[in-house]
């Protein structure tokens, strides 16, 4: 039997490319910790060579094939496209949804590199490039955000919804920007990332660390399209928030900064609660991942709420059974706002006549655009003088990515970053 298709596209792709000029060795960057990083497909990096115009090299964490651990690469750093930018000095958040993609719990291409959360520095601004979201120009040596996705503006749900977040052709770095002869640099677990034309970018707020930013840089855009668009959070409102990762201490803090009452997080493992205890986040704290009854957990949540129940619960948790649980937590009349399942974790049995006999509204809330994050960077300064945001975050160096990624997959830290 022949190759498939697909093994033929991937052979195409690593046919060698004509030599290039050597980058001088003081453009290298070696890694403090670990061994030089390979280089990357032969159409993209040989040893020792950095862009054929650049002379630059970076370093980046690719995800090669489903079910492997990701791998650190070289790769040429290209010059800014017109109308784009390049950035280094990165950081780049681990999220949750990178441990499920890495799995090929959603249908991305590979190579890839990883990352769709990041904060960086301006390094070279593109030909009729270079202005934030707002319109002014930015310059090099500036601090920037810049949105995980670009939303087509042609398709059904961005010309006539107005939704950008369920747009049919959204291009996202770190997920959907496969490896390509063009551009390798398309995902923030690098020292350099290449934004094309059409991102949106924010200019850093001020006063606020990169460490800061980056604990809620994809939890907290995703939860201000929750709760100011899908299902706000009204003021005196009782908040239960399941889940205790980054998107659920970010749906906490929010509700929080909106004027509820009183915010209960049900969550775990008990580290993670103390952690947001001890940032400001939430009223009350229970850990129902360690518990040998969740049921008790359960009314224990429920008591908490006060005799009606909760006037919103959020599902932050990403665990399907977490959505019957949740369903008993909310009064009747109440709403019922689910984040957490991005990807596809499975099935989950639930009575539907609890919806109904409730008289629930049960919300779907997708992603979030480039509005949010320019929303999100205006409130940081809010956020980081209220809650203690650098003690979520742990910060790893790009060439101990392996570390970061156990740590994660185990509950060991809340926030992991990379740092390029």
């Amino acid at each position: 039997m022949g190759p498939s298709p697909a093994d033929r596209h991937v052979q195409r792709l690593l046919q060698p490319a004509p030599p290039t000029r050597r980058t001088p060795a003081r453009l290298r960057r070696v890694p403090r910790h670990r061994a030089p990083a390979a280089p990357g497909p032969p159409f993209l990096r040989r040893p020792g060579d950095g862009d054929r115009v650049t002379g630059r090299t970076g370093q980046a964490v690719v995800l090669e094939r489903f079910g492997t651990p990701p791998v650190l690469r070289e790769f040429p750093v290209p010059p800014a496209p017109a109308g784009g930018m390049v950035l280094d000095r990165l950081h780049g958040g681990i999220c949750g949804t990178d441990l499920h993609l890495q799995q090929g719990h959603l249908p991305i291409p590979t190579p890839l590199v990883l990352g769709h959360e990041g904060y960086g520095t301006v390094l070279e601004l593109g030909p009729d490039g270079g202005r934030d979201a707002l319109g002014e120009q930015l310059a090099v040596g500036d601090e920037v955000m810049w949105a995980s996705s670009i939303a087509c503006g042609q398709c059904p749900p961005c010309r006539l919804h107005r939704e950008p977040t369920l747009c049919q052709n959204r291009r996202t770095y770190g997920v959907n920007r496969a490896i390509t002869r063009d551009v390798a640099l398309a995902g923030s677990w690098a020292d350099h990332i290449v934004l094309q034309p059409g991102t949106t970018v924010v200019r850093a707020a001020p006063g606020v660390s990169a460490t800061a930013a980056m604990a809620l840089a994809c939890a907290g855009p995703t939860v201000v399209h929750a709760l100011y668009e899908r299902r706000p959070v009204r003021l005196g409102e009782t908040v239960v928030v399941q889940g205790s990762g980054p998107v659920g201490l970010a749906a906490a803090a929010f509700a929080q900064l909106a004027g509820a009452a009183r915010v209960i997080v049900v969550g775990g493992p008990e580290r993670r609660l103390a952690t947001a205890a001890a940032a400001g986040i939430g009223d009350v704290h229970l850990n129902i991942v360690d518990a040998a009854d969740p049921e008790a957990v359960l009314r224990e949540a429920r008591a908490a709420a006060g005799p009606d129940g909760a006037d919103l619960v959020i599902e932050c948790a990403g665990v399907p059974d977490a959505v019957p649980q949740g369903l008993t937590l909310a009064r009747r009349g109440g709403s019922y706002l689910v984040i957490g399942q991005y990807t596809d974790a499975g099935d989950t049995r639930l009575n539907p006549h609890q919806i109904v006999y409730r008289q629930l509204d049960v919300i779907g809330s997708w992603a979030f655009s480039g509005a949010h994050l320019v929303e999100y960077v205006r409130l940081l300064p809010a956020l980081a003088a209220r809650f203690d945001l650098e003690s979520m975050v742990t910060v790893y160096p790009l060439q101990n990515h392996d570390d970061a990624l156990a740590d994660v997959a185990a509950g060991a830290v809340l926030k992991a970053v990379l740092s390029g």
